[in-house]
């Protein structure tokens, strides 16, 4: 059993200097070795770029700063947090329930390779959000000012290719779209790297699973409640799906067990961060242990957030925080069993 933290992080400010502050705060921290561990050397600066250069140019200063706030030059910066040509990694797990009401997901993995970062970014040009980083830019999950909230649930390798991690596309899509079907457009034009399942929903209730792979995108819709977890359940991609999916579906069924339940989003939220739910996962060094719980409520635009076996809850009024009011500065702590 071990101890582990997630800093809270708030800067409003241009991408280039969130860049930097954020080099800051993780300079010196196992991420670093823990993610020149597993990227490549260098990758094709040019190509990443002209796919930035599309879709989020912002992230092109954002990097720049990383890589001054680092003190390390920009082509290992792009290496290592583009998220462009990343090379295979280990599976993860997340389960999400998504309705018009509101958003719940779990994030499993390990925490070798674990940001332990919750930013809130105010950038100038593009949209506030907040969601817990992944190779610094990028990020497992988030919302928007706009009431647009999205995050990733790994599905395969399949037909893998050179293109975007979707951690990066979840951070694009946050800091340019505003809806559902926004959102949607951007994930049918992103080159992908790998099969991932993109859970969101906006606070119009338009909610909505997109699968995607790196030669098809498909769109799952239902108007009350969407289950999403870590295989396709579209028929014309199933094909795509790992051979071992029996805690997926598992997961899913119980996911599916909310549908009738009227749960409010607090009841929801501790559905899953409890550690005695079955939501909740101890399997870190097989990289399938519960590291946070994240949640949003369109109504009231309320974020509730936490981290492993932690007794503190981070309840932010997100409306108020991107008209300026900041939260207290804090530091969650968790356990690791």
């Amino acid at each position: 059993m071990s101890n582990f933290e997630v800093q809270v992080l708030q800067i409003r400010d241009s991408s280039y200097n969130i860049g930097f502050k954020t080099g800051k705060v993780i300079q010196g921290k196992p991420i670093i070795k823990a993610l020149e561990m597993i990227t490549k050397p260098e990758i094709d600066y040019e190509n990443m770029k002209s796919i930035y250069t599309s879709f989020a140019p912002n992230l092109l200063d954002e990097m720049q700063g990383l890589s001054d706030g680092l003190e390390i030059s920009l082509n290992k910066a792009v290496t290592l947090f583009s998220g462009y040509d990343v090379p295979k990694t280990e599976a993860m797990g997340c389960s999400a329930v998504i309705t018009k009401d509101y958003y719940v997901r779990n994030y499993d993995f390990g925490p070798a390779l674990y940001d332990g970062c919750f930013s809130l970014v105010q950038p100038n040009q593009v949209f506030s959000s907040a969601g817990y980083n992944l190779q610094a830019i990028g990020r497992h999950e988030g919302v928007n000012e706009k009431g647009l909230v999205i995050g990733l649930h790994f599905v395969s390798h399949h037909d893998y290719s050179v293109g975007l991690s979707a951690w990066t596309s979840i951070r694009m899509v946050l800091d340019t779209c505003t809806t559902t079907d926004d959102a949607i457009q951007m994930l049918k034009e992103i080159p992908h790297s790998a099969c991932y399942n993109f859970s969101m929903a906006d606070r119009n209730g338009d909610i909505a699973v997109v699968e995607a792979t790196p030669s098809k995108v498909v769109i799952r819709r239902d108007p009350e409640l969407l289950s999403c977890v870590n295989h396709f359940q579209e028929e014309d991609l199933k094909q795509k799906n790992r051979t071992v999916i029996d805690n997926s579906l598992k997961r899913n069924n119980i996911l599916q067990s909310f549908r009738d339940g009227n749960l409010t989003q607090s009841e929801m939220f501790n559905n899953f961060a409890n550690s005695e739910s079955p939501l909740f996962f101890t399997n870190y060094d097989d990289l399938f242990g519960t590291l946070h719980t994240f949640s949003y409520s369109f109504k009231d635009e309320r974020i509730l957030t936490s981290i492993a076996e932690s007794e503190q809850i981070l309840d932010i009024n997100f409306l108020e925080w991107v008209k300026g009011k900041d939260i207290k500065p804090c530091i969650l702590s968790g356990i690791i069993k």
